[in-house]
């Protein structure tokens, strides 16, 4: 892994990060490097098989976040590139790969928010005892009627 500086080179080179496709009015050609041609549709494959995967979330969670702004197929990329990075940095730093760094990410920031419960007599009774109110059986049923 040398060869590269960055993961990012690495993206870059297997055609996986934007670019402006217009430089002073002049189109550039959208042609796939040759790494690309290569690299790039089997990354894409494993990243429709990663956002489908249960073990770990992380990536399906992403790809939707991504999806509702910028689309399906611009999503998949993101995975890719994402994907690409994690195994860069696997053959880098010569480790495996590590599910409990995405669990944690998952659980930071992906977590559904706690669905409001229900307001029961009870649940009342308790929530003003614990502010300092005294309740007494005649003020409800005084307030009650």
């Amino acid at each position: 892994m040398s060869v590269f500086q960055s993961a990012e080179h690495l993206c870059s080179w297997a055609g996986l990060t934007p670019r402006n496709q217009e430089s002073a009015g002049k189109k550039q050609s959208v042609r796939i490097t040759r790494a690309g041609a290569y690299l790039k549709p089997i990354l894409v494959q494993c990243a429709n098989t990663a956002i489908k995967s249960k073990s770990c979330p992380y990536f399906k969670l992403r790809y939707d976040s991504i999806k509702k702004r910028r689309g399906h197929k611009r999503a998949i990329i993101a995975i890719a590139r994402l994907l690409l990075t994690c195994v860069y940095s696997m053959l880098k730093n010569s480790k495996e790969f590590d599910f409990t760094i995405y669990e944690d990410l998952t659980a930071k920031f992906f977590n559904p928010k706690p669905k409001a419960q229900k307001l029961t007599v009870d649940n009342a009774i308790e929530f003003l005892k614990s502010q300092g109110y005294t309740i007494s059986l005649e003020d409800l049923i005084l307030n009650t009627v």
